[in-house]
């Protein structure tokens, strides 16, 4: 399920920023700057909800974006930097995609 921002899921277009990876075996601080991130991202303008998933190693982490513009001033946020960069040691595979989300529905629980 997607942890909508206020629990409001945005009208279309919006963005998703797509990031899979499988882990490494080196995962020290690993938990912890998942944590930091995400709540900074919380905070950050234009900053719409998230999904994540994890089994085996392998994991989706999805975030949600009112734009291109919100997507690119996350990027150059120095935590976002940073854990980026302690990346190369965490995952032994990762690939992302930005997309723009043009039709959105759901069927509520």
């Amino acid at each position: 399920m997607i942890n909508w921002l206020n629990d409001i899921a945005p009208t279309e277009p919006f963005m998703a920023s797509i990031f899979n990876y499988y882990l490494s075996d080196d995962l020290e601080g690993y938990e912890e700057m998942d944590k930091k991130t995400i709540e900074l991202a919380k905070e950050s303008s234009g900053f719409l909800g998230y999904e994540s998933f994890k089994h085996n190693g392998r994991g989706s982490f999805i975030s949600y974006w009112k734009d291109q513009e919100t997507i690119e001033n996350w990027s150059k946020n120095p935590i976002n930097i940073q854990a980026k960069k302690q990346g190369k040691r965490w995952y032994k595979y990762y690939h992302s995609m930005i997309c723009e989300v043009n039709r959105y529905h759901q069927h509520p629980i």
